[in-house]
């Protein structure tokens, strides 16, 4: 039984219970041997009785253990002792997205799509990693006190649904994807099932699916259509409904294939918002019977000897194929043997002797009885093979002709007209490799067209391709307020990758009235937006914090920083945090990527801390003294409360050689008695309360 003040493992000591689960119970600790507070996260006595469970807990948490990213709550160790089985992992100060939905009732769709963002980044890092979390939901996504989103329990859920453990257990069935619920395979796009799911409620406040049991809910994800999240949030952008509705599907393949795929779509959804660019793809049209093109029916002419005309079909979808096989040979046979009922089913007939066709009357195209025996896959099946050969056969002649053209083997090099006979495939390949050797040889980038854009698309499409954007403005324009209409380098001209091009835009200032007149009008004043403090944030926390907020993301350029804390952050921005600036502003960023500087001399630390007691008589044992440890540099490596001592710390790693124990206990004194000297009464001094702090200098041992 876990106690508040034991040690398990010899490092962690418990302070105090934070949190209780359907498997665990959460315990807030500190982990003596690194000295930082760690969340530990125990096995209740059911599961821990369960040998089979435990095998496979302990495998699944060892893995995640892998896992280190800043959307994911990392775990740093994995044990047991004395029956108590434990998981050791990072402590995130704040409270799940369940209590925070539920706190705001629903969030504003910029904060759902933010919030899904990092929870694909941390589903990415883990899926990259081979492990699928099977059990996303909101009770187990994390938002700390800054911001940060993280996603939790990785690995826990796979143990959990190996060994049978109920859906009480387990969590909500409102967030399993209908493969789940059928108990069938998992993988990646279960984990984006559960996070559309996930981000339906954000925007809802709602889930979309539910019922009295969770045998109902379950049935409900696998045959009803999934709601639409504008029914319930009308003011939800046609790009955030169709990711939904996209991440929902029921089969996994019209769904985002990855996690990269997903958080693509999501922050293109921050920049344009309106813009319909979600394609949810259909495998039934994708299979659907479909006839021929022109270039197609000569090819198979070609190829076959045959003349294919425009009644013939092509289905190249491999399961649409087999099932339109399968229903051509019941076809057949019920032409044959009038047993077959309309159902599809067969009267049961003697046993008779399977007849042989002679091998010369094995000929295409024949309808009879013996059809139903080839194995071949039928004429689809043919023809999809000979476009397979045909295909390669064109790539060849690509091939060929390219490399031809440009040794003059044709005639003419391949800027002029391709040689007569070739084909219109030959002649499309050959001018884009053309384009393609072009650009290389001119050592350049075409400039896109942006001009009658946005200034936000514009500045998307140029970072695309490479190029930095700054904006300038004209008051002059009679354009609309923010369109680009002029651009330095101009369009369609060649630059280097990292070239700064310089977008105009109008300022909207300017119209002109029917006569053409142009004329000076009132705008109204921008809307502002307060520059949000990016230093300390990660590149794609940076990113995410700009689109809220705004503003556009401008240059980033690395750079060396003195303060290695940063190292792989935001060390520098243009605007001034807290500041509010005109919408569409662009902000400049710096990346650390380290001091630059040669690694100084480290430290180490180990002593047993002797009680208050050696410089204060008055100070009674078991009274609580909070330790406080720092390095001369204000780095703080204890920072803790102990009753017991002597109290065994050790450190390494310190980049100082000297520090400070500052030790801060109260005490509390008897009551004496005096003698008054001018009356001569003895009188009674009460006893007091009071904080006393002790100071002890410390000189660290430097590493050999």
């Amino acid at each position: 039984m876990v106690k508040m003040g034991m040690l398990i493992g010899e490092r962690y000591e418990i302070l105090e219970k934070i949190g209780t689960g359907g498997m665990s119970d959460v315990y807030k600790a500190i982990d003596h041997k690194l000295n930082r507070p760690v969340a530990i996260k125990v096995l209740k006595q059911e599961f821990s009785e369960n040998e089979n469970f435990v095998s496979k807990f302990r495998t699944e948490a060892q893995a995640a253990a892998g896992l280190m990213h800043q959307n994911i709550v990392n775990v740093y160790d994995v044990g047991d002792e004395k029956g108590i089985y434990y998981i050791v992992m990072e402590l995130v100060d704040g409270i799940t997205l369940k209590k925070y939905i539920e706190k705001k009732q629903r969030l504003t769709v910029k904060e759902a799509v933010s919030i899904a963002i990092q929870v694909a980044m941390g589903l990415e890092a883990a899926h990259n990693n081979h492990i699928v979390h099977r059990d996303i939901k909101p009770q187990n996504i994390m938002i700390s006190k800054e911001g940060k989103v993280k996603v939790t329990d990785f690995g826990i859920a796979k143990a959990a649904t190996s060994n049978t453990i109920t859906s009480n257990v387990m969590g909500s069935v409102h967030y399993t994807s209908p493969e789940q619920a059928r108990g069938g395979y998992s993988d990646v796009k279960s984990d984006i099932y559960s996070l559309g799911i996930t981000l339906f409620e954000m925007l809802t406040g709602r889930v979309p699916f539910n019922g009295d049991t969770t045998v109902a809910i379950a049935i409900k994800h696998i045959q009803e259509s999934m709601p639409d999240p504008r029914d319930f949030a009308p003011d939800t952008p046609v790009s955030v409904e169709k990711i939904v509705l996209k991440c929902c599907q029921k089969s996994p393949d019209r769904r985002y294939q990855n996690a990269a795929e997903l958080i693509t779509d999501l922050k293109r959804s921050l920049i344009t918002p309106d813009e319909d660019f979600v394609v949810i793809t259909s495998p039934d049209e994708d299979g659907a019977t479909r006839e021929p093109t022109e270039s197609e029916r000569r090819a198979l002419s070609a190829a076959t000897g045959k003349k294919v005309g425009t009644g013939d079909t092509m289905r190249l979808n491999a399961e649409a194929q087999r099932e339109r096989e399968r229903r051509l040979r019941e076809e057949n046979a019920a032409k044959r043997d009038p047993a077959v009922k309309k159902s599809g089913s067969r009267k049961k007939k003697a046993p008779v002797k399977k007849k042989t066709r002679p091998k010369a009357q094995k000929q295409r195209g024949s309808r009879d009885y013996y059809e139903e025996e080839d194995t071949g896959g039928g004429l689809i099946e043919k023809l999809t093979v000979i476009l397979a050969i045909v295909a390669a056969l064109i790539v060849g002649v690509i091939v060929i002709y390219v490399v031809g053209g440009r040794l003059g083997f044709f005639g003419e090099d391949l800027t002029g007209t391709p040689a007569e006979g070739s084909s219109e495939a030959a002649t499309v390949a050959a001018s884009v490799q053309k384009d393609e050797e072009d650009e290389e040889e001119a050592g350049g980038i075409k400039i896109p067209d942006v001009l009658g854009l946005t200034f936000t698309e514009a500045k998307v499409l140029l970072n695309d391709k490479g190029f930095k954007v700054q904006r300038a403005e004209d008051t002059t324009s009679t354009a609309a307020k923010n369109v680009v209409i002029s651009m330095d380098p101009r369009e369609n001209t060649r630059a280097q990758s990292g070239t700064m091009i310089t977008l105009t835009v109008s300022t909207g200032s300017v119209v002109t009235d029917e006569q053409g007149n142009a004329a000076l009008v009132a705008t109204a004043e921008a809307k502002n937006y307060e520059v949000p403090s990016l230093v300390g944030l990660t590149l794609e926390e940076a990113e995410i914090r700009i689109g809220e907020a705004h503003l556009v993301k401008g240059s980033v350029s690395e750079v060396t920083y003195a303060d290695a804390s940063l190292t792989g952050k935001i060390c520098m921005q243009s605007l001034e945090a807290g500041k509010e600036v005109p919408e569409g502003s662009v902000v400049d960023m710096e990346l650390s990527i380290g001091t630059g500087e040669a690694t100084e001399t480290s430290y180490r630390y180990s002593a047993d801390i002797e009680s208050p007691a050696l410089e204060d008589e008055n100070f009674a044992e078991g009274t609580e003294v909070h330790l406080l440890l720092t390095a001369s540099d204000g780095k703080s490596l204890l920072d803790t409360t102990q009753s017991s001592f002597p109290f065994k710390f050790s450190a390494t790693g310190i980049t100082q050689p000297t520090g400070l124990l500052t030790l801060t206990y109260m005490v509390t004194t008897p009551q004496t008695t005096e003698t008054n000297p001018e009356t001569g009464e003895e009188q009674v001094v009460p006893g007091t309360t009071e904080e006393r702090t002790q100071r002890r200098a410390i000189t660290f041992t430097p590493d050999n």
